[in-house]
This record gives C-alpha cells, sequence and structure tokens, in this order.
C-alpha cells in the first residue's frame, strides 16, 4: 500500500523506516489517530512482531498472530499496569480501583477467570439480552425524537453516547438521574486506558472517577440485597455455581467495568458504524434497500472499524511468535484493528461489504476472553443504526471533517453530525 503524504507535513516519511516511524514517533499522532490503517499495513508487511522500545511493548499486526495471541494461555491477561503504583485517591481503608483490578473478569486468568465467568454468565444471558430489545428500540426512538426538529443530530452526543448508558444503567437498576454522574465517571475512568501512556494527572482523576463508582455501587448493592428485583444487578448477587458466589469486591469492580466496557465499546460501534455507512453511499443504499442486512451489516462495521483497536496481555514464560522471542513478563499488543484489515483473512479488507461473508472478525476478541456484552452491543447497534435508516431516508454527513478522539484503545469519533 502506499503510504506516502500519511504523515505529510510531520517528517519526512521516506527517509524513515516502519520501526523509526514507530520508535520515534509512535502510534499517538492525530494523523495516525484518525486513520491508523496504512501505518497497520505497512507494519504488518515489514515487520509483524515488531518491538516498540517507546511503547515497551510487542506489537502484533497479522490476524493469525493476534487470534492465536488472544487464545494462548502463556499470555496472561492479568492488567499489565502496575497498578500499585498509581496515585492514592486518598479514601483511607476503602479498596481503591488498583487494590479491585485483579478481580476484573477480564483482566483474570484461570481459574479465577473460569470461576467469574461462569458466575457472571448465569445473569448476563441471550434471553436477558434479547428480551431488552423491544425496550432498546423504544430508547432509540425517544432519542431520536428528541433532535428530530433540528434537522440534524450529533450521532455521539444524541444516540451512540446516551443509548448504552441508559441501557446497562435501566438493567444493572440505577436511578434515571444517576446517569450524568455515570457518564462523568466513566468518561474519568477511560484515562486509565487512553493511550497506553498514562500521565500522573490522567491516573488520579481515572482513579478518582474508579472510586466514585466504587463507592455508589458499594451502596446500591446493599440495597439490592434488602430489595431484590429482576435486574442484572440482582441477578449478579444471586448468581451461584457449585456453592459459589460472587463476593462482594468481585461484584463491585465487575459492576463498575460492566458500565464502562459496554457504554465504551457500544457507542464507538454506533458511531464508528454511521461514519463508514455515510462514507460509503452505496453501502448505505443497500441497507436501506434491505433492512434485513442488518446484522451481517453490524459484524462488518465491527470488523471495518473496530471501536476496541488493541488487547493488551503479559508473557507469563517465554515463548515465540512467528519466529520472534517474547520473553516472560514482556507486554504483548495484540491490533485487532489491523487484525480486522488484513487481506490474508479477509479479501479486500479496506472495502466496506454490508454481505461479507464469512466474517470471522476479532472485534469482541478470541477465546476464553471473548467480550460477555457481545449480544448487548450487537442488538444495541442493530437497533440503534436500523432506526436511523428507516426514519431519515435522506442522511448525509454535515461535515466531512472528523476528528476522533485522541484514544489509541478505543476508537470512535468525537462528534459526528449528520443531517436529516
Amino acid at each position: 500500500m502506499d503510504t506516502r503524504g500519511l504523515y505529510e507535513g510531520t517528517f519526512p516519511e521516506s527517509t524513515l523506516t516502519i520501526d523509526q516511524v514507530l520508535d520515534q514517533h509512535g502510534l499517538f499522532l492525530p494523523d495516525t489517530l484518525a486513520d491508523p490503517y496504512p501505518t497497520y499495513h505497512r507494519l504488518r508487511g515489514e515487520n509483524p512482531v515488531h518491538w516498540s522500545e517507546t511503547i515497551g511493548a510487542w506489537i502484533l499486526t497479522r490476524y493469525a498472530d493476534v487470534a492465536a495471541a488472544l487464545r494462548d494461555s502463556r499470555l496472561s491477561s492479568r492488567r499489565t499496569v502496575t497498578w500499585n503504583q498509581l496515585p492514592s485517591d486518598d479514601r483511607g481503608n476503602t479498596l481503591s480501583f488498583s487494590e479491585l483490578a485483579p478481580l476484573v473478569l477480564g483482566w483474570s486468568d484461570p481459574p479465577d477467570h473460569t470461576r467469574l465467568r461462569k458466575l457472571m454468565s448465569k445473569a448476563f444471558t441471550p434471553a436477558l439480552v434479547e428480551g431488552l430489545r423491544g425496550q432498546i428500540l423504544r430508547i432509540v426512538d425517544e432519542l431520536l425524537s428528541e433532535v428530530e426538529s433540528a434537522g440534524r443530530i450529533d450521532v455521539i452526543r444524541d444516540l451512540a453516547s446516551p443509548l448504552p448508558l441508559i441501557v446497562i444503567s435501566d438493567i444493572l437498576g440505577v436511578p434515571a438521574e444517576e446517569r450524568a454522574f455515570f457518564k462523568q465517571m466513566s468518561d474519568e475512568l477511560l484515562l486509565l486506558f487512553a493511550t497506553g501512556r498514562i500521565t500522573p494527572d490522567q491516573a488520579a482523576r481515572g482513579q478518582r472517577g474508579a472510586a466514585r463508582l466504587l463507592d455508589y455501587f458499594r451502596d446500591i448493592v446493599h440495597w439490592h440485597r434488602r430489595h431484590p428485583t429482576d435486574d442484572l444487578l440482582s441477578a449478579l448477587i444471586a448468581a451461584e455455581e457449585q456453592g459459589d458466589v460472587l463476593s462482594e469486591d468481585e461484584l463491585l469492580i465487575n459492576c463498575v467495568m460492566l458500565l464502562f466496557a459496554s457504554h465504551e465499546t457500544t457507542s464507538s460501534l454506533i458511531g464508528n458504524g454511521m461514519l463508514a455507512l455515510l462514507r460509503h453511499p452505496d453501502q448505505l443504499r443497500q441497507l436501506r434497500s434491505d433492512p434485513t442486512l442488518i446484522a451481517t451489516a453490524v459484524e462488518e462495521l465491527l470488523r471495518y472499524e473496530s471501536p476496541l483497536q488493541r488487547s493488551e496481555r503479559v508473557a507469563a514464560e517465554d515463548l515465540d511468535i512467528a519466529g520472534r522471542r517474547i520473553a516472560r513478563g514482556q507486554r504483548v499488543w495484540s491490533m485487532i484493528g489491523a487484525a480486522n484489515r488484513d487481506p490474508a483473512q479477509f479479501p479486500e479488507p479496506d472495502r466496506l461489504d454490508l454481505a461479507r461473508q464469512p466474517n470471522r472478525h476479532l472485534a469482541f476478541g478470541y477465546g476464553i476472553h471473548f467480550c460477555l456484552g457481545a449480544p448487548l452491543a450487537r442488538v444495541e447497534g442493530q437497533v440503534a443504526i436500523g432506526a436511523m435508516m428507516r426514519r431519515w431516508p435522506s442522511l448525509r454527513l454535515g461535515n466531512e471533517s472528523v476528528q476522533w478522539q485522541d484514544n489509541m484503545s478505543i476508537r470512535c469519533p468525537r462528534r459526528l453530525l449528520v443531517e436529516m
């Protein structure tokens, strides 16, 4: 792929190797965040298992290597940031986010992961998710009705951001008046995961956001223990497997991460998906003319612009990846966004094809850590994008210039103005 001009005005790209591009400038430049795929393609072709001194991690960009890494038990999922080096949140003897982080489902290894997943799966069932479809449609219709008279919509602000927050708040039994607080705290927590280069200020704000969410859930869990309902939180409290139960600490930290992960990734799916459709009018017309394509369309949108761009692991022992020696203790970044554009797995990977089959993308991960909330994200994406297609047949971009969030982990536009 011709990558000339990708970094025009930043440095003479033709004089630098891909190793120099990454190690001198990283993956954090605004131009790279706006369109990382030329860099992914070049890296995959020249050095697909790359050691970055700047990041301090191996970077994998081929589908086969990423898929293998995601299911390799020698690569530990325990959070590789040294949480205990984060600044104190000054909460006395109360356990902080850094102390509870090892209890997060996605950051645990077997046998702890096996036990947690069994317990949480008993509450987060496909039946629960599918039963929410009608409720999600009502929420989407209400959100769209609120902005219809304006003749334009900021898809991120008016739909993609509030929808998953409302849905996860409802199924966790959180009152509507608390949603603004949840959004603010979720935004602060996101600072811990944005770039892989946490500043002291970001770490402190992220800790504070997490601490306030933990305190909130501690109170609401105690209330639900006394007044059980039919929501997800009550189901998590009651979850039991062969005499085992979730401890309160496990329950608290996983509620925080359910709120955070479901909100951020689903917002990105809807925002990224709508932008991709609007930039590919032929595919937009195809979906509008055949609404039954919505399920496969969402899968292709997940592949084309993956909400989660990378997954991080740490080597629990020495191992080889594609002939490169990975030492025990070294970090490995599996670039999901790159794997989902690998031509060895997806013919014409940079072409959006809503009818693409097969489509074994890695947007929700792979192996034992496949995203527990994937069914919910899929339903929300299908309902939200489908509703906009039906409601407004003349959708068009209000502004071709799109700014992306300063975040190389979660990929999403800051705003997405659309004319009705």
